[in-house]
């Protein structure tokens, strides 16, 4: 397939979490496999330093290098137009990526004069139901482009509570790369654990105002360990963990508690990570049970497509998402803890239908080959 795509990400900010990296690494991989030139396109700000973007940039390119992907980096600074001259011995410019196929906006990450400079553009969100208030609640459309795609199920029908914002959406899966993911066997006694980010921001929505952040459901469920015999780990995104009173709380609770940039700073610790784990234990953003989504984080996928359970927060009904198969998705403590139990009860045919799971549905040279098909329709 020889089609140029340019996805548009915001990876630079965040070099320290694989994770992160993942979610567009996947889409890249699976787009690589189809055979399409792919340009990796970051906006940045125009008041960051030359010499901590040349930083940056190199940073990216290591973490990209491993893949075949290092020389794919595209940089634009809108507001600053020099700043992209000043380091373009180190990575493409915006221009070089115009003459691409198709604009594929993972996230909403860059302004609306750059999707207009492309002559088609697809727009990915990636926070199903919070994308829409945002734009919604502040009267600013969104970008325009020529398709719209959600990874949240209900996104644009009658079940979502939340504006459509005038434009039709089109559901997509999550694109996890299976050959990046082969099925790793961990220890009986390996834990259950997440990578998680622990902070947030309120949101407002129809004049009520609400927590999102990952810390609120987790001390809801702050006493699980008392309630099953699995060992449960946090990766969390806390600058001064050994410091703060909520890790001093989650190990009073029985948690073990780590920092997300010590276990996975890179795609690769992180993917290790995941390997080493027994399963996925996590609870997921207010907003997702608010909001009632149906939606599945590409993390939770990705420790599914190795052949571990995943034990996470109910999100809304789903067409084709299983509650206790592979998948598990609890509504409670008590049944957080009935999943679990369940999981390893029958362990190796949750592995196998967990891996099954993320093949049928979500196996990236399936869901790009699906999205490239409507978005250059």
């Amino acid at each position: 397939m020889s089609v140029k795509v340019c996805l548009a990400t915001n990876t630079l900010a965040l070099l320290e979490a694989g994770g992160h990296i993942w979610f567009t690494l996947n889409w890249a991989l699976g787009l690589k496999a189809l055979g399409c030139h792919i340009f990796w396109l970051e906006e940045v700000d125009g008041n960051t330093s030359v010499q901590e973007l040349r930083s940056q940039i190199k940073g990216l390119k290591d973490r990209l290098r491993p893949f075949g992907l290092a020389d794919c980096v595209v940089l634009t600074t809108p507001n600053n137009p020099s700043l992209t001259r000043e380091v373009s011995d180190v990575c493409l410019g915006i221009d070089e990526s115009l003459e691409s196929d198709l604009l594929l906006n993972l996230g909403n990450k860059v302004d609306a004069k750059t999707v207009a400079r492309f002559r088609r553009s697809a727009l990915v969100d990636i926070d199903p139901g919070i994308l829409q208030i945002w734009s919604s609640e502040s009267d600013k459309p969104l970008p325009r482009h020529d398709v719209y795609f959600s990874t949240g199920e209900t996104v644009g029908t009658p079940a979502a509570p939340f504006p459509h914002c005038g434009v039709s959406w089109h559901y997509t899966p999550t694109a996890v790369y299976l050959p990046a993911w082969p099925l790793t066997r961990a220890k009986s006694t390996a834990p259950y654990t997440t990578v998680s980010s622990w902070w947030g921001w309120w949101e407002v929505f129809q004049g009520e105002t609400f927590n999102n952040e990952k810390r609120t459901t987790f001390l809801e469920y702050l006493d699980l360990p008392k309630l099953t015999s699995v060992k449960l780990e946090l990766a969390l995104s806390l600058w001064e963990l050994r410091d703060h009173e909520d890790v001093r709380l989650l190990e009073a609770n029985s948690w073990t508690v780590r920092h997300a940039f010590d276990i996975g700073s890179t795609p690769e610790q992180y993917r290790d990570y995941l390997g080493q784990s027994r399963g996925e234990f996590s609870c997921a953003k207010p907003s997702c049970m608010r909001l009632q989504n149906a939606w599945v984080s590409d993390r939770s996928l990705c420790y599914m497509a190795m052949g571990k359970p995943a034990v996470v927060q109910y999100t809304g009904p789903s067409r084709f998402l299983p509650d206790a198969d592979g998948l598990f998705r609890f509504r409670s403590r008590e049944g957080a803890a009935q999943a679990l139990a369940e999981a390893e009860a029958d362990y190796e045919r949750h592995s196998r239908q967990a891996r099954a799971l993320v093949e049928e549905y979500f196996d990236a040279e399936k869901v790009v080959r699906r999205v490239l098909e409507r978005a250059l329709a």
